[in-house]
């Protein structure tokens, strides 16, 4: 079992920075997950760890050593790629024991090794089969049984549920999770699904352009996003965002967006005073947002009204599609609502689970 550091490491592709001065520490045993949109350098990072790509600057340590000129083989890890990268030719059990046979194992500990992994993910059954004969979900089982057998100190799962339908990747994204728990082993996961990271992880880092933007357990990074860009990107629907000024009023202080006006509870005035008068960017999530006659007990909230512009019915809740001005945001209510485009709607917005942030760096003023 190891550790992973990397410490302060960049990557260049000629002009391009792909990753800039990444710097986290990952602990034996920890699922950490690197998410963020396409080209932000997650997979990257993780090929610079897997040494399928040179450091251009920096180190990268698997526990205390420095792994910048292992080579892949001897790193000692394992990796899962988004193709399952399966031998067309090769039963589900060649697959699986391929690498062990070129690390000349034993073949007595590759048959231990193989069936145990087939057990823990109950592909036992499909051990004779050809990977043409599986569906993709027992192929990504055998990709990752592959892995296993190994036995590495680190695992790394390069976006493996990517080409899975969305209610297997529920089922795989639960039993990677029991996988981790089972193995006790450091696995570190690249995903562009903030669903996934929120829902495996037990530490996310977020990136965006190359640059880490945030790395935290996954409560702290949605309560506490630290930047414009990780509060709308953690959160699905993702957090409603507008143009305001911080005004104070008779010794009370409101978030002025223009076409609404909203109080700021008492117990988090001492935070918004320091910006008085100053332009800012209000945020709130869509879940915080609820319709007036459904607002949970307690909850210390201001009203506004807007009108409804597309309405999105989802069974248990109501995607409400709203416009202020010229901006559009989107509240998560009660399906009990009867609602419909071209309504004048009156919302309240849960204060206490407001945002602010500076319009010019775009960080969280909290």
């Amino acid at each position: 079992m190891a550790s992973v550091t990397y410490e302060h490491v960049t990557k260049r592709f000629g002009d391009v920075v792909a990753v800039n001065d990444l710097n986290v520490h990952i602990e034996d045993k920890e699922f950490l997950v690197f998410v963020g949109p396409s080209g932000c350098g997650k997979t990257t990072s993780l090929r610079l760890l897997a040494g399928l790509e040179e450091v251009t600057e920096g180190n990268i340590y698997i526990g205390d050593k420095i792994v910048n000129d292992v080579p892949p083989k001897d790193r000692n890890i394992a990796m899962v790629f988004q193709s399952y990268a399966l031998y067309p030719h090769m039963s589900v059990y060649d697959n699986m024991a391929f690498g062990l046979k070129l690390h000349k194992v034993p073949k007595k500990e590759i048959d231990r090794r193989v069936h145990e992994a087939a057990k823990i993910l109950g592909i036992e059954h499909l051990l004779d089969r050809k990977p043409k004969q599986l569906s993709g979900g027992q192929r990504q089982r055998v990709a990752v049984g592959r892995a296993i057998v190994r036995e590495p100190a680190v695992f790394l799962f390069d976006e493996p549920l990517s080409n899975l339908d969305a209610k297997l990747r529920v089922q795989t994204r639960s039993e990677l999770t029991k996988l981790h728990k089972r193995l006790g082993t450091t696995f570190i996961y690249v995903t562009h699904d903030q669903v996934e990271a929120m829902t495996m992880a037990s530490r996310i880092a977020v990136m965006k352009d190359g640059v880490l933007q945030q790395v935290d357990v996954p409560q702290v990074v949605y309560d506490h996003p630290a930047n414009l860009f990780v509060a709308g990107f953690i959160g699905s629907p993702s957090m409603n965002f507008f143009d305001a000024t911080v005004v104070e009023a008779d010794g009370k202080y409101y978030i002025d967006g223009g076409t609404f006006r909203v109080r700021v509870p008492d117990d988090l005035v001492d935070k918004v005073k320091p910006y008085r008068g100053q332009q800012v960017i209000f945020g709130i999530r869509p879940e915080n947002i609820h319709a007036k006659g459904f607002v949970p007990p307690g909850l210390k909230g201001a009203e506004m009204t807007a009108e409804v512009d597309v309405t999105e019915m989802m069974g248990n809740e109501i995607f409400v599609y709203m416009v202020t001005g010229k901006t559009q945001f989107i509240a998560r209510v009660d399906p009990r609502v009867r609602v419909k485009p071209g309504d004048s709607f009156t919302v309240v917005l849960d204060m206490e689970r407001m945002h602010l942030f500076d319009p010019k760096t775009e960080k969280a003023y909290f």
